[in-house]
């Protein structure tokens, strides 16, 4: 065995850590790479989707050896009297493509999959098996761990991968259905037409609390299908719980999380759209940033990324605020949010998802009457952690 196992350990084999493996493999390949994931497989059981606008060219590279599957005539919103069909491409990528994609496109060996971390420092990883792997660099890769130091509500959601027993007649992505009953907060049904026959449905709320009913849900799934017509092949579900964070303290945030030595990545490192949990984006733009500065030792790797996240940080001001906005708002009044921005230019728009709006961009979505009370903005927030 020599002093190391690899150059850089990757704690986590989900969005994030994935990219960031296959960042290296195609613009560093000389630098060795072990993926530890703690589940079956990489990616675990999620869909992501994106706009083409959201990434740069270096990032749609990146992504573009996945099989994905591609909408080349845009999508819509639905919300009571008022629709919308928007021309930007939208793409999506499942968790086993994703899974397929990483085994073909890195070095054999890779990924070690039921490799769960039980520790990280900075000369590297210790597993719950007592196994030890030295590196260069460690970047923790887990995930979003719910904080006392951030504020805000949650995004949470229920969705089917169905096979219908006729063909569904949908054309596009139904980015956000909120004509349906606003129960539990901001609720929106979404819908990709993945086939003739195929589709997926998730129905989605902005709540206060990470409360995940999933007898609820499914009853108010089965009912959204019928009043559509979709029956069929139930082929895969996946639910999900994510945070959307409106305010609180960041560097009080990093400390708590900080291994020293250690690099964060990910929603765990707050490389995240504060409003809409996006995480695609930026996982792919902190990949490509990690590839050009892959040879710096662990703990300049750690202040790195760390300070790159203090910049997203206050990049993202904005969203936050809008955030803010939305859950001051009493829930049957928050639709009102998204209904208005959806009347708003599509380049706005589109830069809105890629975490890029300008200051005109800005000022023309807080211009006028505003959708909901200002006193909403005022409102406290509670902090983003789960009850014991």
């Amino acid at each position: 065995m020599t002093e190391r196992d690899c150059d850089i350990a990757i704690v986590g084999g989900g969005l994030a850590g994935g990219l960031i493996a296959l960042a290296l493999a195609r613009l560093r390949p000389g630098i060795a790479v072990q993926v530890l994931e703690a589940g079956p497989a990489p990616g675990g059981n999620h869909r992501w989707s994106w706009f083409e606008s959201d990434l740069s060219d270096d990032g749609l590279r990146l992504l573009d050896g996945f099989r994905t599957i591609r909408w080349a005539d845009g999508y819509e919103v639905r919300f009571p009297g008022f629709a919308r069909t928007l021309a930007t491409p939208y793409r999506s990528l499942s968790s086993a493509d994703f899974a397929e994609g990483l085994a073909r496109m890195l070095p054999a060996g890779t990924i070690r999959t039921d490799a769960e971390a039980g520790a990280l420092d900075r000369d590297g990883v210790t597993l719950a098996s007592g196994e030890r792997l030295a590196a260069r660099a460690v970047i923790d890769c887990r995930g979003f761990a719910p904080s006392p130091h951030l504020t805000g509500g949650w995004q949470v959601f229920m969705g089917r991968h169905l096979r219908t027993a006729a063909p569904h007649g949908v054309e596009r992505p139904v980015i956000m259905d909120a004509t349906v009953a606003q129960l539990d907060g901001y609720r929106f049904v979404y819908v990709l037409p993945l086939g003739a026959d195929e589709l997926f449905v998730e129905d989605t709320y902005y709540q206060d609390t990470p409360l995940l009913d999933r007898s609820v849900l499914s009853v108010r799934l089965d009912q959204y299908c019928r009043a559509q017509g979709w029956d069929g092949e139930l082929l895969g579900s996946e639910t999900g719980v994510l945070p959307v964070v409106t305010g609180g303290d960041f560097a009080a945030y990093q400390r708590s999380r900080r291994i020293p030595g250690v690099a964060v990545a990910g929603a765990r490192g707050g490389f995240a759209h504060p409003l809409t949990s996006y995480t695609l984006p930026f996982a792919a733009e902190t990949a490509l940033a990690i590839a050009a500065e892959a040879d710096l030792p662990g703990e300049q790797m750690a202040a790195m990324l760390e300070a790159r996240a203090r910049r997203h940080w206050r990049a993202t001001r904005f969203y936050r605020r809008l955030g803010a906005m939305l859950f001051g708002a009493p829930p049957e009044q928050r639709r009102r949010v998204f209904e208005r921005f959806y009347r708003l230019d599509e380049r706005l728009i589109e830069r809105f998802y890629a975490g890029r709006s300008t200051l005109l961009d800005r000022a023309r979505v807080l211009c006028g009457k505003p959708p909901v009370p200002l006193r909403a903005l005022a409102a406290r927030q509670p902090p983003l952690q789960v009850a014991a």
